[in-house]
């Protein structure tokens, strides 16, 4: 991932000339920093080249200079703790910043680093580092993992900047060891000055510089504003109060005339204050909330860029700037206070995090109901809608009831709104039901085609509804044909899905010849039933046209009639027969929907 590129330096220290900045170009001369970290730094070009002209270190290659570094400050730092470490590069988004953290207490073999990020800043980040990117975007490329460090680890960071401005960076120490050892997570021994390492302070506090020296016979102060070291008059005393950012120098006279010089930068950062926001709502269970959307409100008319805003489940974690929520934040459904953080870019910890705001995550009432119900036989009732009531939830019809179902008893179109409210926040349902008249079926006539073996049933019912029929306890039908039907007695039962109820008829299934030549050459020679054997003290009487019985055959007699009548032959026509069984409940039925005539041919 080689850049080249033309580089122009700028150097931003917030009014700070060059002479005063805490930077090094060189890792011999990295600046210590501790618990106290940098307020900001910048780039100035590079001075030795720290890596004797090698073409890579970890994921950082060759630049236009020809060499690894471009525009660098390294810095050097002590753990003083054990647990997670990490720190947050802050920048202009504009500009296009890299780094590499080398584990070592030599210069002269830095070794590989053990974190190292060589993006290039095409997404517009404003911050790159080890951890989390304080503002909460999970999918920053520009950072690494977190580091778990013990006590006593020193490490070598360079910064490197690939822009054609250079407006300078800011650096913020983060991780779960300044949240158990606030104030010695790194170790501030490593920083061999009178007056300490840089300080970052917030407005409205008062920073106390010591300079106490056991043979001092005098001490002056000076600051230094960006128009050079002024003296502080009146002040000769071993501490100096301050609260105002300037580069701060103390001068001590000994009684040994062994004079020392020392100098340290303070800086005190704007404490941010939240605006009010509004409480967030959704309905339909959104689980996606974008919290970057409530950024606007807490900072009003705050420079954004100058302030980071983070938010927490929970107001400790806001208070140790810990455990801070994505952006984008799966919200789990009902009700949670979301605590708002927010903190100055160039000291984290000057920060407020006096608001906070609702979200309320709500489901909208599910309504799954029949849209549609029938009146049957064109009067009584039907009730729709719910069968019970739900907490939170209130119910209206258009109709003015606010039960969460209802009875009706015309026909027509009822409308039900339900409204889900928890904490002043509503969401609705609506649904709708259409109520028809339906009549019951009634059957009219089952048409039953005798094919002797395999017969087939057509039923005929009193309208053209949407009925489903049944044969004995198959499944039901649609279709109100049956093929196949065996010889016997069956159940045929027409069904109204809409519920206005269903009815049955009991029919007999039998086969015969449509016409018998009894003629003695022994074929068709007989007049039978086929399937009449399966029914219970069958009984068939034959009668003439005038309705004459003929003949009643029973039992052995069942299987046929010769064409006689008290041994008298009968002549060619039509006869008609009528089917008597024993039915289930012991009472003598008359077979209904028996195609019963038949014809005698001589």
């Amino acid at each position: 991932m080689n850049r080249f590129r033309a580089l122009f330096i700028l150097l931003f220290l917030v009014g700070m000339n060059t002479s005063n900045a805490q930077i090094s170009a060189d890792c011999v001369d990295a600046v210590p920093i501790c618990s106290n970290t940098p307020v900001n730094g910048g780039t100035n070009g590079f001075g030795i080249d720290d890596f004797g002209g090698v073409a890579s270190s970890g994921c950082l290659e060759r630049t236009a200079t020809g060499f690894i570094e471009s525009n660098t400050a390294w810095y050097r730092f002590r753990t003083g703790a054990s647990g997670q470490l990490g720190f947050n590069i802050g920048f202009d988004a504009s500009e296009d910043w890299d780094f590499a953290l080398y584990k070592t207490t030599n210069c002269i073999s830095l070794g590989e680093p053990v974190r190292c990020n060589f993006f290039d800043n095409s997404d517009g980040n404003s911050f790159l580092g080890v951890g989390e990117d304080p503002t909460g975007d999970q999918v920053n490329f520009q950072y690494e993992s977190w580091l778990a460090v013990t006590p006593g680890e020193e490490y070598y960071l360079m910064i490197n900047n690939f822009s054609n401005t250079n407006s300078g960076f800011s650096i913020q120490f983060s991780g779960s060891i300044f949240v158990t050892n606030p104030f010695d997570a790194l170790d501030c021994s490593i920083v061999n000055n009178l007056l300490g390492p840089p300080i970052a302070a917030c407005e409205g506090q008062q920073v106390t510089l010591d300079a106490t020296t056991s043979n001092a016979t005098m001490y002056k102060w000076f600051s230094d504003t960006g128009s050079g070291f002024q003296l502080i008059t009146g002040e000769h005393n071993e501490t100096l109060v301050v609260n105002t950012s300037a580069t701060y120098q103390v001068q001590v006279i000994t009684s040994t005339n062994n004079n020392m010089v020392s100098e340290v930068q303070v800086v005190f950062s704007e404490i941010p204050i939240a605006s009010p926001v509004l409480d967030v709502a959704s309905c339909s269970g959104a689980t996606i909330i974008d919290l970057s959307e409530k950024d606007v409100e807490v900072l009003g008319a705050q420079d954004p860029n100058a302030y980071v805003v983070s938010y927490y489940r929970d107001l400790g974690d806001a208070n140790n700037g810990v455990n801070l929520l994505p952006r984008l934040y799966r919200a789990p459904a009902g009700s949670e206070t979301i605590y708002i953080r927010i903190s100055s870019v160039d000291n984290p910890n000057c920060f407020d995090i006096t608001e906070e705001f609702q979200l309320i995550n709500l489901d909208s009432p599910v309504l799954d109901f029949p849209e549609e119900a029938f009146l049957c036989g064109g009067n009584g009732s039907v009730t729709i809608g719910n069968d019970s009531a739900l907490p939170n939830h209130s119910y209206a019809w258009d109709s003015g009831e606010t039960t969460p179902g209802i009875t009706v008893e015309q026909t027509g179109i009822y409308t039900l709104t339900v409204t889900n409210t928890v904490a002043g926040l509503s969401c609705e349902s609506v649904r709708s039901v259409t109520v028809s008249a339906s009549n019951p079926p009634e059957i009219l006539n089952i048409q039953i085609a005798d094919l002797q073996k395999n017969n087939s049933v057509t039923v005929i019912t009193n309208t053209d509804g949407d009925w489903e029929y049944q044969l004995d306890d198959s499944q039901f039908q649609t279709n109100n044909h049956f093929e196949n039907v065996a010889p016997g007695m069956h159940r045929i039962t027409v069904n109204d899905p809409a519920g206005c109820g269903s009815v049955s008829e009991t029919i007999i299934a039998v086969g015969f010849p449509k016409y018998f030549t009894p003629n003695g050459d022994g074929a068709n020679d007989q007049w039978y039933i086929v399937g009449a054997e399966n029914l219970e003290n069958p009984e068939v009487s034959i009668f003439n046209r005038y309705g004459k019985l003929l003949k009643q055959l029973k039992g052995n007699e069942i299987n046929g009639w010769d064409g006689t009548f008290n041994s008298k032959r009968m002549p060619g026509g039509d006869y008609w027969f009528k089917l008597t069984y024993t039915a289930p409940d012991g009472q003598r039925t008359t077979a209904k929907y028996v195609n019963n005539h038949f014809s005698l041919k001589r």
